[in-house]
């Protein structure tokens, strides 16, 4: 089955109407367009570089349905994990609306649900972007992936989906306590070579995942871990400093014109994710390590605190 049908029947076959990819319509602006010329060039099917007609509508409606995808699933991930990790009032509250009945089942089926549907999009657009590329003869499709990467419309690059990794993974090493839960997706793993860790997963189509969870500013496993709206993950302290904020202040009070240091990328900070999934994950399976790391921090937070306080006190006093 050519993979336009199977997607066109994925996409039909949901329950409510969900953001997606036209896949089908941007195939007939891109055949429209190869028609079109062919009776200009001697029929040959092939279209320009920098075609007004592929460009014009093309890469603008791609646009669109690409950030709608991104925000649908992010926005469903974050509601899916905030309920996972609800405690106290918050959990009796959503236990009482029915959001956790059935012992975390419901909400392993809609995380496995937004995998799938994150990645069969994904697979839409590379495929799409393919065609125009084979059509034009040029590389103005992965140009535009590029570009739509920069933008954070990359759906492989939410640090939502790295939350949903760590959050099946926590779920199958707790899985004697609940031998019903079903698997979110299979093949991923967290792998730890020479005391580096990474979360790593196989999915279909030859689609690979490998997210490295060392730190690039301290060099060590992120610690208390935060993804940048860039998509790179740093320990939260190590980006407090990066960002020239303390912790007391948050991410939040960054600067705009404070770049990424690994991209150089403004602009980052104050949409910044904290990784709770990965972070339980990190904190079980390189437990020494975190107890250690947990004592230098608190140490740390504790000079800031103190410091930061301090100067308000002077500040308050006219000193």
């Amino acid at each position: 089955m050519k993979f336009c049908k199977k997607y066109q029947e994925y996409m039909q076959g949901q329950e409510k109407k969900l953001p997606g990819v036209g896949f089908k319509k941007l195939k007939k602006i891109l055949k429209k367009c190869r028609r079109e010329d062919s009776h200009e060039v001697h029929d040959v099917r092939t279209c320009p570089d920098h075609c007004p007609v592929c460009d014009g509508s093309f890469f603008p409606a791609l646009l669109k349905e690409m950030s709608a995808v991104v925000g649908f699933f992010n926005k469903r991930a974050q509601k899916l994990l905030d309920l996972h990790l609800a405690s106290g009032f918050r959990k009796y509250f959503f236990w009482f609306k029915g959001k956790l009945r059935g012992n975390h089942v419901g909400l392993i089926e809609e995380g496995k649900d937004l995998v799938t549907y994150a990645l069969i999009n994904a697979i839409a657009i590379r495929k799409i972007l393919k065609k125009y590329d084979k059509i034009h003869y040029s590389t103005q499709g992965q140009a535009f992936k590029s570009q739509a990467q920069s933008m954070h419309i990359g759906i492989l690059q939410s640090p939502w989906l790295c939350e949903l990794m760590a959050f099946h993974i926590n779920l199958r090493e707790t899985k004697t306590k609940s031998r019903k839960a079903p698997a979110l997706f299979e093949g991923c793993s967290l792998k730890i070579n020479d005391g580096k860790p990474s979360l790593a997963c196989e999915l279909f189509d030859s689609v690979k995942l490998d997210v490295d969870l060392t730190c690039s500013i301290c060099l060590d496993t992120v610690f208390d871990p935060v993804a940048l709206t860039c998509g790179h993950i740093f320990c939260y302290m190590c980006a407090c400093s990066a960002a020239s904020v303390t912790i007391v202040d948050g991410l939040k009070a960054a600067e705009p014109k404070e770049k990424c240091p690994l991209c150089r990328e403004a602009r980052v900070y104050e949409g910044a994710v904290h990784l709770e999934e990965l972070n339980m994950l990190l904190s079980r399976s390189c437990h020494e390590y975190w107890e250690q790391r947990l004592q230098t921090e608190r140490v740390e937070r504790v000079r800031q605190a103190k410091q930061h306080w301090e100067s308000q006190c002077r500040a308050f006093m006219g000193v």
